[in-house]
């Protein structure tokens, strides 16, 4: 079981997203570049990583994106809280515990991929 924001954890990330058919089918027109930054990440854990979807696919790695179209800035509490479930990114987004900059049309546009992102990350196993 892969430990929450590691190389590990967005390995099996990218696995797990590119093995389910909802995800699959909600990326298969999308080029998207998705920053995600956790401002206060401990330090064992990654506070940089990004999403690249493109060509039916989706990389999930750390570090930066060399030109991402919205960038995510959350706490880490916030981005656990995604993660496992127990909220959602419209309510983080409308309550202010998350920031997006960037191209919003384009994220906009990509809902039913944010949706199956959810779906398909629930059944993850992960070391919080």
């Amino acid at each position: 079981m892969a430990s929450f924001l590691s190389p590990e954890w967005l390995a099996d990330l990218t696995t797990t997203l590119n093995a389910h058919a909802g995800f699959k089918a909600a990326i298969a027109n999308v080029d998207l570049t998705l920053q995600f930054v956790v401002s206060d990440a401990p330090v064992d854990k990654e506070s940089r990583y990004y999403f690249d979807i493109a060509d039916g696919s989706v990389l999930a790695a750390p570090g930066d994106a060399a030109e991402p179209d919205v960038t995510i800035t959350n706490n880490y509490e916030t981005a656990m809280a995604l993660s496992k479930g127990e909220t959602n990114t419209q309510m983080a987004f409308m309550t202010g515990k998350i920031k997006v900059t960037g191209n919003m049309a384009k994220l906009m546009m990509n809902q039913a991929m944010l949706t199956q992102f959810a779906a398909a990350a629930a059944g993850m196993k992960v070391d919080y």
